[in-house]
């Protein structure tokens, strides 16, 4: 009896076999992959693009923030420099050849002997140091920026200073989407504005 209903049993059982995926059905799946990602790729770069642009503006605004405090703390004599060229630490950066460009990085510092000028002895408060995937431009300023004792900047001037792609196709440059300035008001308030220049 046991013998019966064990066969019985056996044969009601459905046998299922299992096969694995074919090489058509995987090349099909790699052809569709390949399409998405060919489609999304352009929209992948551009939102890259804005968000190696908004970071290195808002590393600017929090800089400029630190100089304000620092100048108070210290009773002015805080400079923000820019990295040039040839002092950049990523060797491959040129994207500060004039006084204007400020697309390597900067530095901020004590100004103990008032130059203007930063000398070994002088402490460095904060760096910046870009790869040269971004512009760094300062319309009409020059290669610093000096803060008083009040915590008032002069050097940034009312154009403030626009950050863009660095590259050589359409979607770069200070016509990008991605540009953002960031402004600074007399009084100290600063914003980043998806312009290419501060309102008047």
């Amino acid at each position: 009896m046991t013998t019966w209903l064990l066969q019985n049993v056996m044969r009601s059982t459905p046998t299922t076999s299992s096969h694995g995926i074919t090489l058509v059905e995987t090349l099909v799946a790699l052809a569709i992959l390949s399409v998405l990602l060919s489609l999304a790729a352009p929209a992948f770069h551009q939102l890259h693009q804005k968000w190696k642009v908004l970071q290195t503006a808002q590393s600017m605004e929090s800089t400029l923030l630190l100089a304000r405090s620092e100048a108070i703390r210290y009773g002015g004599n805080i400079v923000l420099l820019k990295i040039d060229n040839a002092t950049s630490p990523n060797t491959g950066c040129q994207n500060a050849s004039t006084k204007q460009e400020w697309g390597c990085g900067w530095f901020l510092f004590r100004d103990l002997n008032g130059s203007g000028t930063w000398t070994k002895n002088e402490p460095k408060l904060h760096e910046i140091a870009l790869d040269g995937s971004v512009n760094a431009m300062h319309s009409s300023g020059g290669a610093s920026i000096k803060f008083n004792r009040y915590g008032l900047a002069s050097g940034l001037n009312a154009k403030g200073m626009t950050f863009s792609p660095a590259g050589n196709t359409a979607s770069d440059g200070i016509s990008s989407s991605a540009t953002r300035t960031l402004c600074m008001a007399a009084g100290g308030r600063i914003r980043i504005i998806e312009e290419a220049s501060c309102p008047k």
